[in-house]
């Protein structure tokens, strides 16, 4: 009976330590929190985060306040969205460097909602009426329910995309389609600001060619422009733009930028209120901001099937543009990010906050460009940045009252620079890939002429139509045998001196489809690699499925380790297979090149053709001492040879340039 005891106990206690263990795993892979908190470095990173919180708070106050106009709200519900999902995300997000928070494109989507079931014919009707929440009229009140719902319904359906992990069809999201949505998306806002900017009273416009019919509108109202708004906001544009540009020219000089947002908020608001321009000029104002923030409310779920269509808009949308700005920073700064990790982060984003009368929240480019610029560690930066925005919803917030409307536009206008200067990708698409222009070109006009979202699906659907009608002609690649490639090895004499040069067969397209898997898979070798010189003889034991075939010129039998990494490593990458590429293929090369580069390897490649050749020059920089583009494998390994040689005997010259094509 004892012994059944303590078997049962042992038992017990297995089954104990087992769920304990799952549950640490499943809480450091979905709380990254948990992992990078505890090691911060609290001398070295919190000055540059305080830092970088002060200026992203300055940004997030004036944005916040614009995307909520945006989103047809009132402005204070701006600031609760540039507090709640940022704290949301700095848990449950992977991205070191994506301030989230108001957005403008999902601003913009909301905003059709918001129109739609509480156009503004109904706030003669409900204005007088005090809600009994934050001092604001009912009017107010069903406005920011309506964008509560788009938020939290599109908070679930990105939930619910973690839990499908739909994460991994993210593929499809190819880099020409994210830049013409976003350009597109970009050009929008742009155009639902010009009332501001030109004083305008008109209507909400939306719907298919409502960009034409905002402009058509425009222009057979044009003696309606308030010549004194207009003034303002171009000379608020100007300001903005010429100080912008020289924090960036100095950037390396100065260590703190000017924070040009909220001086130029200060200076109008105060100009606005000693001139008395809101009676005087009838310029229009920001209006009164409520202090504190408001007690948790559900958004009302009576209007959520009527927002289905908004709600799916914003989970796309938002997350595309918050993920690519993720993947940016996490290759630029050499950390990973997990895309299903992404949608949860995001939907939690979304959702909780809505209880709070948050609009829809994503990454912002500008956000996350100043983050860059100013030097930012990690997310404490955005958790400084939510202290400071605390404090203007408690103490700041009613001095607002006499901001410009038109100023405001301009601060949205200028911050949208990043996204609309991506026209300037038409040059590289054309000359490396011109299906991903004709993608891009196509894109954006349905973008301009529907709505991001529906932009977004028609780019998605021209990737899958070009997958199913054009790789099938390529001879060396099998759509249905892309996970049954098998592995191939040669070897090379000279093992003395090729111990570190490793050959890597590309033998299929490299396109959006595998490019990613191809560049991971080869970092593992490399990695492999590096962990010890066993490496050398068992490459052979990667996982399946891969794209790659990796062949060891030589062994390391006999010899250690400290020899085997005294020379200067050498990857040659065989692109004989490699018949054709788009513009996400090369990007993957070029950062091959870029990895290898930061880990002292060389990287030559053979057989390339005269087209990526021309790609890669153009598409990067590639700067180095040797040749890297080679006609034939011996010639690359002769040309290693030489170099070798050269430095075993004092000459530190460059490669012959015979080999080089």
């Amino acid at each position: 009976m004892t012994g059944a005891k303590r078997k049962r106990n042992t038992v017990c206690r297995k089954i104990q330590a087992f769920r304990f263990e799952d549950i640490k795993i499943w809480c450091l892979r979905r709380l990254p929190i948990l992992k990078w908190m505890p090691v911060y470095n609290w001398k070295e990173n919190l000055i540059p985060d305080t830092v970088s919180g002060m200026m992203l708070a300055i940004q997030q106050m004036t944005q916040g306040l614009a995307f909520a106009i945006l989103s047809s709200v009132h402005p204070v519900f701006g600031l609760y969205g540039s507090f709640f999902p940022v704290i949301i995300y700095a848990i449950f997000g992977m991205g070191r460097h994506v301030a989230t928070g108001t957005f403008a494109l999902t601003s913009l989507i909301s905003a059709n909602a918001v129109e739609r079931l509480v156009p503004s014919a109904s706030a003669n009707f409900s204005t007088n009426n005090n809600s009994g929440v934050l001092g604001l009229s009912e009017f107010e009140m069903q406005r920011i329910g309506v964008a509560a719902a788009v938020s939290f319904l599109g908070g679930i359906i990105q939930v619910v995309m973690f839990m499908l992990q739909l994460g991994s069809a993210t593929f499809l999201l190819t880099e020409p389609v994210i830049s013409a949505m976003t350009t597109g998306a970009a050009t929008h806002v742009v155009t639902s600001q010009v009332k501001y900017l030109l004083g305008m009273k008109m209507p909400y416009i939306s719907g298919p060619l409502g960009f034409f019919h905002i402009y058509a509108y425009i222009f057979e109202n044009i003696r309606s422009v308030q010549l004194e708004a207009l003034l303002l906001s171009l000379l608020s544009i100007a300001v903005l733009v010429l100080v912008k540009e020289l924090n960036e020219k100095f950037q390396k000089n100065i260590k703190v930028v000017l924070p040009v947002d909220l001086l130029l908020v200060i200076a109008t608001s105060i100009a606005c209120y000693y001139a008395d321009m809101e009676y005087i000029y009838g310029l229009e104002v920001v209006g009164h901001i409520p202090e504190g923030l408001p007690s948790p409310k559900p958004p009302p779920m009576n209007v959520l099937p009527e927002v289905v269509t908004e709600a799916f808009g914003v989970a796309l949308v938002g997350y595309v543009a918050s993920l690519s700005l993720a993947q940016d920073s996490a290759k630029k700064f050499k950390y990973t990010v997990d895309d299903s990790q992404e949608f949860l982060a995001h939907g939690l984003s979304n959702v909780i906050p809505s209880f709070f009368f948050c609009i829809p929240s994503a990454a912002a480019m500008g956000r996350t460009a100043l983050l860059y610029s100013t030097g930012a560690k990690t997310q404490v930066a955005c958790l400084i940045s939510c202290v400071l925005i605390l404090v203007v919803i408690y103490a700041i917030g009613p001095m607002l009252y006499w901001l410009p409307m038109c100023v405001l536009a301009s601060i949205i206008v200028v911050g949208l620079k990043g996204m609309l200067i991506q026209f300037r990708d038409l040059k590289k698409y054309w000359n490396v890939d011109k299906v991903d222009w004709s993608i891009w070109v196509s894109t954006y006009i349905f973008t301009i002429c529907f709505a991001a979202n529906v932009g977004l699906l028609y780019g998605v659907l021209c990737t899958i139509v070009i997958v199913i009608f054009r790789f099938p002609r390529a001879k060396t690649l099998n759509l249905k045998k892309m996970k049954e490639v098998e592995y191939k090895y040669k070897t090379e004499d000279n093992c003395e001196l090729l111990k570190q040069v490793n050959i890597v067969s590309v033998n299929n397209p490299l396109f959006f489809l595998n490019a990613r898997k191809f560049h991971a898979d080869l970092i593992k070798i490399i990695q492999k690699d590096n962990m010890s010189s066993q490496a050398c003889e068992d490459v052979n034991k990667c996982e399946q499925n891969t794209l790659l075939c990796s062949f060891p010129s030589g062994s390391c039998r006999g010899e250690s380790l400290q020899s085997c990494h005294s020379e200067q490593r050498v990857l040659i990458l065989d692109c004989s297979g490699l018949n054709f590429f788009d513009y996400t293929g090369v990007s993957v090369l070029l950062q091959i090149y870029m990895d290898c580069k930061s880990r002292h390897i060389d990287v030559l490649l053979a057989h390339c053709k005269a087209s990526l050749i021309k790609a890669m020059q153009y598409g990067g920089n590639l700067e180095s001492e040797t040749p890297v583009f080679f006609e034939s494998i011996s010639s690359a390994i002769n040309a290693v040879q030489i170099h070798r040689v050269r430095l075993t005997t004092g000459n530190y010259s460059k490669f012959s340039e015979q080999s080089e094509v």
